[in-house]
């Protein structure tokens, strides 16, 4: 019956892929939220994002929300901290709990520290004087578990918050992921499936969207209407990857991982990364992203980098991980990670 009820699910994925399946390289910039393509977690960045299958544990739960499931330890925690596009930082920090027999359930915070920005009018084109800041958040609350020894699903419901000087938005968004391991029989052979920021259309309000206006020809005084702002959809994407992880030497490991992803907003990407671990300690990590659908000038990701250091304290799990990507025209982004688990 299980098995029955697997593959009902990855089938009703497969079918409901082929809605965000779609060029979206004649689309690029007319969808909004995009925060929610700001990657988080420095190993996951440090292998390009190419690795949906084989992660497991909390750095999983921003790439593939099905791999929190395979987690080693009961509690896990995780903060990072990114160095993003002109001097944007992203903040973001997780918790998951091993729940017996249930699963796991993980809740999730990533915030932008964007800075203060003048404001500026008509009439004050140089600014007025006053300032801004930003508020962009994200709010996951994540259910994960294994099906199987092989299979293991994943969903997260993100709540979405944007307040920009006096118009602000919320909505929701889900992200949903399946990771098969051992598949075709081969031990180290894995294959993920994840769709990504699935959810309704988001729209503007605030009194920044109210305008004075005068009747001109009428006995009237001016008053104030509101604009009614046009909604916008989310940046939905469909991502397939497969991982191998051959046994090399007991203390050597190396994984080798590679990632589809379709956005129905911008152009098709593909993601290669690989990864060498001595001795469960210390990690090397590389990856590249390509975006043949886009001119040279347009993407400005490729490069990227990083390693992990593994210690354990008293049963303390402690892991700190760094990542860097290579970013043309802005400074390159950084990205620290500490994890801990008990």
């Amino acid at each position: 019956m299980k098995k029955i009820f697997t593959h009902k699910l990855v089938l009703l994925l497969l079918l409901s892929s082929v809605v965000i399946y779609a060029g979206g390289g004649t689309r690029n910039g007319t969808g909004g939220a995009a925060q929610l393509l700001i990657p988080v977690g420095a190993r996951g960045i440090g292998l390009g994002g190419s690795d949906l299958s084989s992660m497991k544990g909390i750095e999983a739960l921003y790439w593939n929300p099905a791999g929190i499931s395979r987690v080693d330890n009961g509690v896990e925690a995780t903060f990072s901290r990114m160095s993003y596009l002109a001097d944007i930082g992203v903040n973001y920090g997780a918790v998951s709990f091993q729940l017996a027999d249930i699963g796991v359930v993980a809740v999730s915070l990533k915030s932008l520290a964007v800075g203060d920005i003048n404001v500026t009018t008509i009439q004050n084109p140089d600014g007025t004087g006053q300032t801004y800041a930003p508020q962009l958040m994200t709010a996951g609350i994540t259910y994960a578990r294994n099906l199987s020894d092989r299979i293991s699903v994943g969903i997260t419901g993100n709540l979405i918050s944007e307040k920009l000087g006096l118009v602000s938005s919320t909505g929701i968004a889900f992200n949903i992921g399946v990771m098969y391991t051992g598949l075709g029989g081969f031990d180290g052979l894995s294959f993920a499936i994840v769709m990504k920021n699935i959810g309704p259309q988001i729209k503007f309000n605030g009194s920044g969207l109210n305008v004075l206006g005068s009747a001109n020809g009428y006995h009237r005084p001016s008053q104030y209407y509101t604009i009614d702002a046009a909604a916008y959809e989310l940046p939905s994407s469909l991502e397939l990857g497969l991982a191998y992880t051959p046994i090399v030497t007991e203390n050597n490991m190396l994984s080798i991982s590679t990632t589809f992803q379709n956005n129905n907003f911008s152009g098709d990407q593909y993601k290669l990364g690989a990864e060498y671990t001595f001795n469960n300690l210390f990690s090397l990590r590389g990856g590249y992203t390509l975006a043949p659908e886009y001119d040279d000038e347009e993407f400005i990701y490729g490069l990227t980098a990083g390693f992990g250091i593994n210690y354990e304290i008293e049963g303390l799990k402690v892991r700190f991980d760094y990542a860097y990507r290579d970013v043309d025209y802005f400074d390159s982004n950084h990205t620290f990670a500490l994890t801990f688990g008990l």
